[in-house]
C-alpha cells in the first residue's frame, strides 16, 4: 500500500492510485502492485481475501505504527461472504490448472492453499496464508510431497500421468468443507471498520 499526498487526491490532478512494477533486478523477478490507502481499504471493506492476505502477510517490506492499525481493523473487515472470494479463486485456479498440458505442481499447490486458507477462515475469523501451516492444522494425503519438489527447485515441475485425478477428489472434498463452514459461520454478515478505516485515512492523509 502507498498513500498519495493530498495534492495529488484533492486537485485536478490526481496520482495513481495503482502502481505496478515488473522488471528484472539484480537477477531476480520484481513483481509488485500496490494501491493506494483509499483503494486498499476499499477492497478491505468487500469480500476480497487477497488484500486481507496482504495486510497480515508475515513477509513485510516496510512497515510502520499504522501498519499494526490496519491490520487490527481488517480483523473487522472479515465476513461469513469471504467464503465465495476463495470459493470463486479455487474454480478459477482449478479451471487453468485443468488445461495445462501436463499440469503443473505449483498451481495445484495454490489450488490446495486457496481452499484452506478460506476453510481455515470461516471457521476461526483467523488470516492464514501459509500452506505448511494450514496443513499442521488440516492434514492433506500427498500435498508435502508436493511442497517438497517446489522447494527441491522443481517449482515448474509437472505432475505424473493420473497424479492430477489424485488430487481432484481431494480438492472436491475440500470444496465441500468450505461451502459447510460458510453455512454455519458465527462470522459478521457485514465489516464494522468503515469507520476506522476512514478515520486512520484522515490521518495518513494529513
Amino acid at each position: 500500500m502507498h498513500v498519495l499526498p493530498w495534492r495529488e487526491v484533492a486537485g485536478l490532478i490526481e496520482g495513481p492510485d495503482t502502481t505496478t512494477i515488473e522488471r528484472i533486478e539484480d537477477g531476480l523477478e520484481l513483481d509488485l502492485v500496490t494501491h493506494d490507502a483509499a483503494k486498499f481499504m476499499r477492497l478491505m471493506l468487500r469480500r476480497n481475501g487477497y488484500v486481507l492476505e496482504q495486510l497480515h502477510s508475515p513477509l513485510v517490506v516496510v512497515t510502520t505504527p499504522e501498519h499494526e492499525e490496519l491490520k487490527e481493523l481488517g480483523r473487522q473487515c472479515v465476513t461469513r461472504h469471504h467464503g465465495h472470494h476463495y470459493r470463486g479463486f479455487f474454480e478459477t485456479q482449478w479451471g487453468l490448472l485443468a488445461k495445462e498440458n501436463p499440469p503443473r505442481v505449483k498451481p495445484l499447490l495454490y489450488a490446495y492453499r486457496v481452499l484452506l486458507t478460506g476453510i481455515h477462515l470461516l471457521r476461526s475469523g483467523e488470516i492464514e496464508a501459509n500452506l505448511r501451516h494450514l496443513l499442521a492444522l488440516y492434514p492433506q494425503v500427498g500435498v508435502e510431497d508436493l511442497i517438497a519438489r517446489k522447494l527441491a527447485g522443481a517449482e515448474q515441475g509437472v505432475l505424473q500421468p493420473g497424479e492430477l485425478e489424485r488430487h481432484e477428489g481431494a480438492c472436491a472434498r475440500l470444496l465441500d468443507q468450505l461451502a459447510a463452514a460458510g453455512a454455519t459461520s458465527t462470522l459478521p454478515e457485514l465489516p464494522t471498520a468503515r469507520d476506522g478505516l476512514h478515520d486512520l485515512l484522515l490521518r495518513l492523509r494529513a
